[in-house]
């Protein structure tokens, strides 16, 4: 004798909410296939007609019916499943990473890949990835870091962390510095359209050398305005023409016997200026320590000049180059602003050959 057919009853409150997922336009097509086969069997369809009706076996709807019967509208979700069981725990996955990168990377190649890692180790690339991300591991980014060695280093550098911080009152200190061999090239410059439809600057890889320029400048600490000079050559005479300059502006505004504090590299070109200082009692330099020309808060205003009118630009002639120059420094100073020192620590003594002792 064949056993009765289960009843599915349904209160009004798990009616509304079949139809609200068999109506979802959003709800995922199986959750709906199955809510639609629990709603055609409180109907009271037998399971053949409910099987035609919706598009599937006789053995699906036998089975969400009793799921639905077990555990109601809950049944009709997917269970939990455990996966394809790991090859590697993450663990096991860092160590080895550390271990490898700590060899030589695979011939012809300077440094590991993620994906050369993912292949040795044998998991996947995302796998690696994902853990480098995880514990900030970059592999393509690079720190570079210059250590002086100079045996005065800490007094030098507090005598000119001294000016940036707590400069002397009513003194003038200033930052100086060249940037050299600015190279004056013509070149076809505009835009393009790439082959993905995006539109990018466009530079003919071919161009005409018109000479070089070289640039002194002089950052006012307190104020941010710079004073800037171009000339063909960076020799001690040009040096001290610059620094006449500077003197004289600061002369013109009343200012004859303000101290003034220069700060500058101890580059060759900036010493043996003893005369020069002597015919100018009120001017002290201010020498960085030996490799550490970072000190020199003006190559900060070097790099933000060199990206504003070097990067991607054409000159006809180094006129035309040390014009842009003075055009950028007038509009520069029509809203200077000071910087804020600061410099990230560098240990680079305690550089470590692995990534053993970084990430542990």
């Amino acid at each position: 004798m064949a056993r009765p057919a289960k009843t599915v009853v349904c209160t009004d409150e798990e009616i509304e909410h079949l139809q609200h997922i068999a109506n979802g336009m959003k709800t995922e097509k199986r959750l709906v296939d199955r809510a639609r086969i629990i709603l055609a069997c409180a109907d009271g369809m037998e399971v053949q007609e409910v099987a035609k009706t919706c598009g599937c076996s006789a053995v699906t709807v036998i089975k969400w019916k009793n799921r639905f019967l077990e555990k109601r509208i809950d049944g009709l979700f997917d269970e939990e499943r455990s996966g394809r069981p790991e090859v590697y725990s993450d663990s096991d996955i860092l160590s080895r990473i550390s271990s490898l990168t700590a060899t030589p990377a695979p011939d012809g190649y300077s440094a590991w890949t993620g994906d050369q890692l993912a292949e040795r180790i044998g998991c996947s690339a995302d796998t690696v990835w994902r853990l480098m991300r995880e514990k900030g591991i970059c592999l393509d980014r690079q720190r570079s870091w210059c250590v002086s060695t100079d045996p005065s280093f800490e007094s030098k550098a507090a005598d000119i962390v001294g000016l940036y911080l707590n400069p002397p009152e009513n003194a003038l200190v200033i930052s100086v510095d060249e940037k050299p061999g600015m190279q004056a090239l013509s070149r076809k410059t505009g835009f393009v359209v790439t082959s993905s439809k995006k539109i990018v600057t466009g530079i003919n890889s071919t161009y005409r050398r018109n000479g070089t320029v070289n640039l002194f400048a002089a950052l006012d600490i307190a104020t941010g305005a710079i004073k800037g000079k171009s000339t063909k050559c960076k020799k001690r005479e040009d040096f001290l023409s610059f620094m006449d300059d500077v003197i004289k502006d600061n002369t013109e505004k009343g200012d004859e016997t303000q101290e003034i504090d220069v700060i500058l590299d101890n580059y060759c070109t900036h010493k043996r200026c003893e005369e020069w200082l002597k015919a100018h009692p009120n001017v002290h330099f201010h020498y960085t320590p030996t490799s550490a020309s970072w000190l020199n808060m003006v190559e900060i205003w070097f790099n933000i000049m060199s990206r504003s009118v070097l990067k991607n630009a054409s000159f006809d002639s180094t006129e035309d180059l040390s014009a842009k120059i003075k055009e950028y420094i007038d509009a520069y100073n029509e809203n200077p602003h000071p910087f804020k020192w600061r410099k990230r620590i560098v240990r680079g003594s305690e550089i470590a050959n692995s990534l053993a002792n970084l990430i542990n």
